[in-house]
């Protein structure tokens, strides 16, 4: 099994910020799991815009555009 590249307890306090008074270690994990799928599929995303411009460094607006390009942002 491979390591995580996110930590368990971020996700605890998001869960936690939307309201939920107690939450399981299970849920914790499923939300730090998808949390990382999606973030890598972003990632990729926002490295493939910045060598279409160009560059080697990804920008803020890599990572925005990339997201709303996946339809996962406003």
């Amino acid at each position: 099994m491979r390591e995580k590249e996110l930590p368990i307890a971020p996700a605890h306090r998001l869960i936690k910020k939307a309201g939920a008074e107690r939450v399981s270690e299970e849920a914790a994990e499923a939300l730090r799991d998808i949390l990382e799928e999606v973030g890598v599929k972003i990632a990729q995303e926002a490295l493939d815009l910045a060598k279409h411009a160009g560059r080697k460094t990804i920008k803020a607006r890599d990572i925005e555009f990339a997201a709303k390009r996946l339809r996962l942002a406003k």
